[in-house]
Parts: structure tokens; sequence; C-alpha cells
């Protein structure tokens, strides 16, 4: 969908008012690789909005501080549809924005990039909300810590373009979502918030929509309570002279490390080990130092070989962190 939010807003009123309405087609971020188009009905768009407000207590009153043109943007204003009332946008700041909410409940939804720079800025106005919601990369741990310390209701959200965005919420699934993992641990996602498929790629559609099942590219495990925890991505091993190194729990313990304020790991090409183990941080931290910090706590050879430092890890205008642009970062391309 493109347009405004104003633009989409009217739409969507449309498009939920409609006898048989067309699925909506919406581009995925491209956060790994490149964007595709998903198409998404309005049934599955109800079941998401409808169990969403479910869940949180109840129909509430939205501030839209994402791209209206991806899945979460999309689903604030499909939400505030369903709840009839008038969603607000952040275009002069989040404290002015909060002041101009006349709901009864109150609701935010953000990226994990957002929610630092909010509580920097101004962790009041945040409290004003009944929910503010997580989603679209790894919630650190500590940032949650910092968030509720500061008085913030906060909900970690799980889900992709193709579930309607978030359809698990503190790793409990949305009512009618079923949550499941494979032989090889992958997330697997079943529920009326399914997608139809991919815009023009019924192969790739056939590849990831298995007995009414979405076969995700993120592994996963449950708990004994059933709540899911997310590891990473699939594809996110960085294979190191033969060695399977998870980045994503690389990169936790490098951010873990007092001079680093954000980080990433990725693989790099390298004709000696195949790929190298590749921090792309933003702080001022020797690679040596580094090496030990990683090693202390994980096999030494997890450790990264190269640190790439930056003024700021590259975000797609969604908020998420750009991984294309990290692995060209990491092999040093321009």
């Amino acid at each position: 969908m493109r347009g405004t939010a104003e633009e989409l807003l009217g739409l969507l009123r449309d498009w939920d008012a409609a006898d048989d309405p067309a699925p909506l087609s919406v581009d995925t971020s491209g956060s790994t690789g490149p964007p595709k188009r998903v198409l998404l009905s309005r049934a599955a768009m109800r079941a998401s909005a409808d169990a969403t407000q479910a869940r949180l207590g109840g129909p509430g009153q939205w501030l839209l501080a994402l791209p209206p043109t991806y899945v979460a943007g999309l689903q604030v204003l499909f939400r505030s549809v369903r709840a009839g009332t008038p969603p607000v946008q952040t275009g002069d700041g989040i404290a002015a924005a909060a002041a101009r909410l006349d709901g009864d409940r109150r609701y935010l939804s953000v990226v994990p990039t957002q929610l630092v720079r909010m509580l920097h800025s101004d962790a009041g106005s945040l409290r004003r909300f009944d929910a503010v919601l997580v989603g679209g990369a790894r919630l650190d741990p500590v940032l949650r810590s910092r968030a509720e310390a500061a008085g913030v209701r906060v909900v970690a959200t799980y889900g992709l373009s193709e579930t309607c965005g978030g359809c698990v919420y503190d790793g409990v699934p949305l009512d009618g979502v079923r949550v499941a993992t494979a032989d090889d641990g992958r997330v697997l996602i079943a529920g009326p918030v399914l997608f139809d498929g991919y815009d023009g790629q019924p192969a790739l559609t056939a590849q990831v929509l298995v007995d009414g099942w979405l076969r995700t590219q993120d592994l996963g495990r449950l708990d004994g309570r059933g709540r899911l925890e997310v590891l990473g991505r699939a594809d996110d091993v960085v294979v190191s002279g033969g060695v399977n190194v998870p980045a994503a729990a690389v990169a936790s313990t490098v951010r873990d490390h007092p001079g680093v304020r954000a980080a990433e790991v990725v693989g790099a090409p390298d004709d000696e080990w195949g790929e190298l183990v590749v921090a792309v941080l933003v702080g001022d931290v020797p690679l040596d130092d580094l090496r030990d910090w990683v090693g202390d706590r994980h096999p030494r050879s997890w450790a990264p070989r190269r640190v790439v430092p930056v003024e700021a890890l590259p975000l797609l205008p969604n908020g998420k962190v750009d991984r294309v642009a990290l692995q060209r970062l990491a092999a040093g391309a321009p």
C-alpha cells in the first residue's frame, strides 16, 4: 500500500466496510534481502487486530510512530479502524503527541531503537500508555528492564508481515494463533492471521506455507509453559573455520561490553576462514579486548576477528537494522 497516514486510514475504513474486498498488498521490510509483496486478507487483518486489542485489555487509541506503509504501522491504523478511535501521529514529538491522546486506553507500537530514544528524551510520556508494544527486532533484556524501571508497560511482540504483524506477545500466541518448532528449530506459525501468499510468487509461497503452517526463517524454542523464545534467524549463522557461530548470541554478548552502545554481528567472506565473524558497533573497544570479552563467555572460536566502528547502526525506514548494509560494512564495501 502507498500513501500518507491519512490517505491509508481512509482506504482502510472503506476496505473494512466493503462487501468482498481484495487482499492488501504490503511490502516486507527487506531487512535481510529483496523485499516481497505479502497479500493480507481482510479476515486475517481483522483476526490480528481484534486479537491484539483483546490481549491488551480492550480497544484503545493508538499513537502512530511507525511508517504506515509497512505492516506494523498499517496495523496501528487498522486497529484504530476496528476500535473506532482516531490515531494520533508523532510528527511533533512524543510528548506533544501523547498529550493529544484522549482515549480511555492508550497504545503505542515501536521498534527497540525508538524505545531507546524515547526513554532518553521523554520517559514520562511513555508512562501515559496502557501498553507499549516493542517489535521488529530483538528486545534486549537490559533495555526492557530500563523501560520497566521507568514505569513503562512494555509488551515484547514477535511476528512477520506474513502474520499481519505481531502475533506472539511476551512469548504467548494471540488467541487463535498456534506456534510450534520444526525438527531443525525453525519457528512454525498457524492460525487465522496467516497471509494468502506472495504476490506473483507461487513457488516461494509453497515453500513457506506447508499444511497450514508458516515456516519462518527464525529459530526458537518453547519453554515448559509453552512460551516462545526466539533465538535468532536460521540464516544468522557465521561459518568460520568450519565452526557454526550463532551471530545473535555473539552480538548479545558484545552489547553487554561497557564500551559498546549498540552492536550487531555478521559474517564477511574470507579466503582463509570462509567467513570472518565481524562486530559492527557503536563504541570504542579494541579488537583484542572484545575477543577476550566474548571468549570468556563463549568458545574462543566465536570471538569477532574484525571490528567495524560506526557512528550509528544502519537502519531501514521502519527502524529495523539493515542487515544488508551491515554485511557491506563488514566486507569493507562502500
